[in-house]
């Protein structure tokens, strides 16, 4: 499929309300991924979540989940790409990105779909310019699913293929640690994320903020403790 629609770059009417934006421009994260005029459009941690299900508390993933599951990426692929005609941009395309199961904390009674040991999810994936220029797509506020990382991710069965309940459902998880990794397309410590996320708004009461620096322990007895809403 081909498109004639303009590329423009969209850096302020993307950039996050929410303070992790300064965080990471402190921090040097936003110049870092800046390639050029067309990479201006995508930019780490810019963007406003838009979820089909509440992803936030433990309350929200109980209720909307089919399991909650560890898992690392041991492969990608392109898929869905679209190619242009006009302009600097040559095509954009995403990645199926392939997991292996590590360990599962926490299953529906009767979830819509088992979960076996390898799953796959649909990820962002590229921009590639006609220079040859490869610019990384970054999902709103939440992980992109590289491989070389693991995450925390909260898994709904929808149209047949498995998807993370949404920004709040992914979660950093290098070394078992939450908050540890990869996000928005850099690694950073547990401590880079937090200083500046939703965590510093007095009324948070995500999973991500009760868990942040702890194991897959603390996962789980959130999850066991949560009521469905």
């Amino acid at each position: 499929m081909t498109s004639q629609r303009a590329i423009r770059p969209a850096l302020f009417d993307r950039l996050p309300g929410r303070p992790i934006a300064a965080v990471l421009a402190a921090a040097g994260v936003l110049a870092a991924v800046l390639v050029g005029r067309g990479g201006l459009d995508t930019v780490v941690g810019c963007g406003i979540p838009q979820d089909e299900f509440a992803s936030q508390t433990a309350s929200d993933w109980v209720t909307n989940a089919d399991h909650v599951v560890v898992a690392t990426p041991t492969g990608e692929k392109e898929t869905g790409r679209e190619d242009f005609t006009e302009g600097s941009l040559k095509y954009a395309a995403d990645r199926d990105v392939t997991f292996r199961a590590e360990k599962v904390l926490w299953s529906a009674g009767a979830p819509r779909h088992a979960l076996g040991d390898g799953f796959d999810l649909v990820a962002p994936g590229w921009r590639v310019y006609q220079s040859g220029t490869r610019v990384k797509r970054t999902a709103a506020a939440a992980p992109r699913l590289e491989t070389g990382h693991t995450y925390l991710l909260a898994l709904r069965w929808v149209d047949g293929a498995w998807k993370v309940l949404g920004e709040g459902a992914a979660v950093p998880f290098d070394d078992h640690v939450a908050g540890r990794g990869e996000w928005c397309g850099r690694v950073l410590g547990e401590g880079d994320v937090a200083l500046g996320e939703r965590f510093s708004r007095e009324d948070d009461s995500s999973l991500e903020e009760d868990v942040w620096g702890r194991n897959e322990e603390a996962v789980s007895a959130a999850l066991r403790s949560a009521k469905k809403s």
